[in-house]
């Protein structure tokens, strides 16, 4: 059950297999997506057809079952698993006298539900009304029942019954605010890049433990959750290294297949500053049997965006294997964010990849530098030191950015 509904809807779920995809992986998507929206998936039916129909996206022999499991299901809603235009959501609810949203649809209410920061629920909104713009002439008297049930939650029935051009307006303001809080965050950015502060993003597919990993390495206190996109707003905390380096390490919203292009657009700035991260750990369930994709669904993703940083693939869930000594590669790493498991070997590979492990440096500090040698101690694995008339001589294990800040004292 979600906010506000005491009775979950009862939901049949609907695809039409063109081959342009596995329909099969996509409608068990699709059945995670609506338990995550709240409604209770009872059954699915698919159709195989060379291209959906115009009318009604399925055939009319095909619709006329779907009523008829409606009635015998008592189905409160329809969700097919593609992107229905108005005039087929009609026909499909005439004939059928059941609620019908699409696959974005679902996703987008997905989004407004879990949208918790000012930003968050400003992105949402943008997106829902960029979708519905084009599919406000033909609804009629549809858009009087938005306010209750999955697929109507967000901007409200007040914004979407006004005219083209009120809408248009509203989306304007919202990018300008959009705008803002981009900017802000731009500078928010240079900054930390100007401190020498060093970001690591998981990304990665929904559900693949992203927000558990985060809470295992900072005790961040993130929502985790088995369920699709339980994280939406970004969480950033910092990560302390084995050696003594300090990462930011920043939680991201998860992705799907077929991510409404409408979505990528409204969360472009925020998943932009993901992939400008110095380090992306593209996290995916290693017990999920389509693994391979979920990874690439990342890479094509990241690929739009532009990104070039180096990507670091971590394989979550391996505890659901059975295995008790996780293999790796420079490439790869296999961990267990619920067990520890391999946990040590990922930080040492961040520091690897990072540059971040400690270089044995002697240094001769001036007295007037007893700051920057109290952090040395507490920071670093000190070798050995000596006061001397010039000063204290000094040898550790010095940190990427306790190198940089003691550059001027090496000596020989």
């Amino acid at each position: 059950m979600y906010e506000n509904e005491q009775k979950a809807e009862r939901a049949l779920l609907v695809a039409v297999d063109t081959g342009e995809y596995d329909a099969e992986i996509s409608m068990a998507e699709l059945y995670e997506l609506t338990r995550s929206a709240g409604a209770e998936p009872l059954g699915a039916m698919i159709q195989k057809r060379p291209s959906p129909e115009s009318a009604t996206c399925v055939g009319s022999g095909f619709l006329t079952e779907i009523a008829d499991q409606c009635k015998a299901l008592e189905i409160d809603l329809l969700i097919f698993d593609c992107e229905l235009t108005p005039t087929q959501i009609r026909n499909i609810e005439s004939e059928t006298d059941v609620r019908t949203i699409d696959r974005t649809m679902l996703i987008l209410d997905i989004f407004a539900l879990r949208a918790r920061s000012r930003e968050g629920s400003l992105q949402v909104e943008l997106a829902q009304l960029q979708y519905l713009l084009p599919r406000l002439s033909g609804k009629g008297t549809a858009l009087s029942r938005l306010g209750g049930g999955i697929g109507t939650r967000g901007p409200g029935e007040t914004k979407l019954e006004t005219d083209r051009r009120h809408i248009r307006r509203r989306i304007d303001t919202i990018r300008e605010k959009l705008a803002d809080v981009e900017k802000h965050r731009g500078l928010l950015s240079a900054r930390r890049k100007k401190d020498g502060v060093i970001s690591v993003a998981l990304v990665g597919y929904t559900n693949a433990g992203k927000s558990t990993l985060m809470n295992a390495l900072t005790d961040a206190g993130v929502l985790a959750k088995d369920m699709l996109f339980a994280t939406l707003d970004p969480t950033s905390r910092a990560l302390r290294l084995p050696h003594g380096s300090n990462v930011m390490l920043i939680d991201t919203v998860g992705l799907v297949r077929r991510l409404p292009h409408h979505l990528v657009e409204a969360f472009k700035s925020t998943l932009e500053e993901a992939a400008g991260a110095d380090l992306i750990l593209n996290i995916c369930d290693a017990s999920s049997e389509e693994t391979a994709d979920h990874l690439r669904v990342t890479q094509e993703l990241f690929e739009y965006l532009g990104c070039s940083s180096p990507i670091l693939s971590v394989f979550n869930k391996c505890d659901l294997l059975g295995i008790e000594n996780f293999p790796g590669t420079p490439e790869r790493v296999y961990i267990s964010a619920k067990t520890g498991q391999g946990i040590p070997t990922l930080l040492q590979r961040i520091e690897e990849t990072l540059n971040l492990l400690p270089v044995q440096k002697k240094l001769i500090l001036p007295f007037s530098e007893s700051a920057l040698a109290a952090r040395i101690r507490h920071d670093c694995h000190v070798l050995s030191e000596e006061y001397t008339e010039n000063g204290l001589v000094l040898e550790a294990e010095l940190t990427p950015e306790l190198q940089r800040a003691a550059q001027k004292f090496e000596t020989e």
